[in-house]
């Protein structure tokens, strides 16, 4: 295997330093946000058409707004957020009104939001520079970012090689030095895989506790927007602008945001002592790359060292969560997606004028999704037909409940679950992308907590002996425990120094 170096972090300059050691250096006024801003944008435009990793930079916007800090700090004024004048990476399916929204697709190519999604305007009013919008797999569905209408993003480590998806784009702007700070959806994974691929964090929060208001749905009872950044800190920093009760949001839940910046801090010193760490007995499985396995191993045990109460914890339902995800998320795409038509607003194909509507939202649809999108609405549709709604759909919400019954059990005898957050490190580019099961299997550690709602990171685990290639631990919360992430995590971190 021959790995590329040449688009990982750089070591030192403006790139290389935390969001939280940029947060520093701006607020105390040793350098500009314009200047972290376009050191940013100068990396992008040096690094970005061998990852393409940005489909759309917005170079003007950021460095106003970076402009706007600056002069509110040169005036004195306190810095809006602790993360002020520090520039973000946002994923193409955020609504933006300074920049197109596609959501990867060609469906909805060049079009312009007529507002702001809830978490683009929380990160505007915290001051923070948005430097562009993401690659994604075509509306969040995938697990490579191959199925972006705007061809794949390359994984820094290896640009042969995928990030993961489906927000692959903003994990690898991260692992580049294009961005400190990004934002990822996860619905099935898509945070937390392309975090473990890249050697970075992230963080899919409770399901409730983040908007999805201006989020382009995939599946709405499983979506999830959540911070990813390079260390647990900087990731806990954006937790906390992001997340809020919103009531433009009907499944946001109104409770204070938990307390994860604190809890980072607490988690620095290393000590885990009193902490009961579960191992899910179903997520060691022979099979699995051993490199992988082997790193997961190894990371219990410095867990252990660290203080940590280790026990094995069975959650016998987890096996069937793959069958119950595939049926639910399609069934919620088949929905979702019936909006995209050609008709009101996005790609309209063959209008000429001698055509009925229903022939030109066949051909706008036909022309404007890709294969997985259609595969996916073909699978939804069929299964929430007449005849085939209980035996399919219905029987997948059982499971799932089940699945959720499993997690209650487990955090009943601990305090978080740990596993590896994938099978395998990064695959090859075309490996997998004409075997969709061989995709979907790559999601098996993930998804089961979506189902369920829970609060899910992945920490860097160092690097698989057999590939040299990232690994990533995944640590898993009961819902609103989201602050157990980052203790655990940021004591993981720290324990790997």
């Amino acid at each position: 295997m021959t790995t590329t170096t040449t688009h990982t972090v750089p070591e030192s300059g403006l790139t290389g330093l935390t969001a939280a050691e940029l947060a520093r250096k701006i607020h105390s006024r040793e350098v500009t946000s314009r200047e972290v801003t376009q050191a940013h944008l100068d990396r992008i435009g040096e690094t970005n058409e061998a990852i393409n990793s940005f489909l759309h930079v917005s170079a003007e916007e950021a460095l106003a707004a970076a402009d706007d800090v600056d002069k509110r700090l040169d005036a004195g004024e306190a810095p809006a957020s602790p993360l002020a004048g520090v520039p973000l990476a946002l994923k193409d399916v955020f609504t933006t009104t300074d920049a197109p929204t596609t959501a990867g697709s060609r469906m909805l190519e060049g079009w312009v939001s007529p507002y702001d999604a809830t978490v683009t305007k929380k990160i505007r009013a915290a001051g923070i520079p948005i430097l562009g919008k993401t690659n994604m797999d075509e509306f969040a569905m995938g697990s490579s970012t191959e199925n972006s209408a705007f061809g794949p993003t390359r994984n820094p480590y290896d640009l042969d090689r995928t990030p993961g998806g489906s927000g692959g784009g903003s994990s690898a702007a991260l692992s580049s030095g294009q961005a400190p700070l990004a934002i990822g959806t996860d619905t099935g994974g898509s945070i937390r895989q392309p975090a473990a691929l890249t050697n970075t964090v992230g963080v899919k929060p409770t399901y409730g506790t983040v908007s999805r208001y201006g989020l382009i749905a995939c599946a709405s009872s499983l979506d999830q927007g959540g911070p990813t950044a390079r260390t647990v800190l900087d990731t806990a920093l954006l937790h906390e602008v992001i997340a809020g009760h919103d009531r433009f949001d009907a499944t946001s839940v109104p409770r204070p945001v938990a307390p994860v910046v604190e809890a980072a801090h607490e988690g620095s010193t290393g000590d885990l002592k009193g902490v009961r760490v579960g191992v899910v007995k179903q997520f060691d499985r022979e099979g699995w790359q051993p490199g992988v396995l082997e790193n997961f191993h190894a990371s219990v045990e410095q867990l252990r060292s660290q203080g940590a109460e280790i026990v094995e914890v069975d959650c016998p339902h987890f096996d069937d969560a793959l069958a119950a995800y595939y049926l639910i998320l399609p069934c919620e795409v088949s929905s979702n997606l019936a909006r995209f038509d050609g008709m009101r607003y996005g790609l309209r194909s063959g209008d000429d004028g001698t055509r009925s509507a229903d022939d030109v939202m066949a051909l706008s649809r036909a022309e404007g999704f890709g294969p997985e999108v259609k595969r996916r609405i073909i699978l939804g549709t069929y299964a929430l037909s007449v005849g085939y709604y209980d035996a399919y759909y219905l029987q997948a919400q059982r499971v799932r409940t089940l699945i959720a019954r499993d997690f209650e059990q487990a955090f009943g005898q601990v305090d978080v679950l740990v596993a590896p957050t994938t099978p395998s490190t990064a695959f090859k580019l075309g490996e997998k992308i004409s075997d969709p099961l061989a995709m979907y299997n790559f999601d098996l550690c993930t998804l089961p907590l979506n189902l369920a709602g829970l609060a899910g990171m992945s920490v860097p685990a160092g690097f698989a002996s057999d590939t040299n290639l990232p690994v990533g631990l995944q640590i898993m919360a009961p819902a609103f425990g989201d602050d157990r992430l980052y203790r655990v995590g940021g004591a993981f971190e720290a324990g790997r120094k």
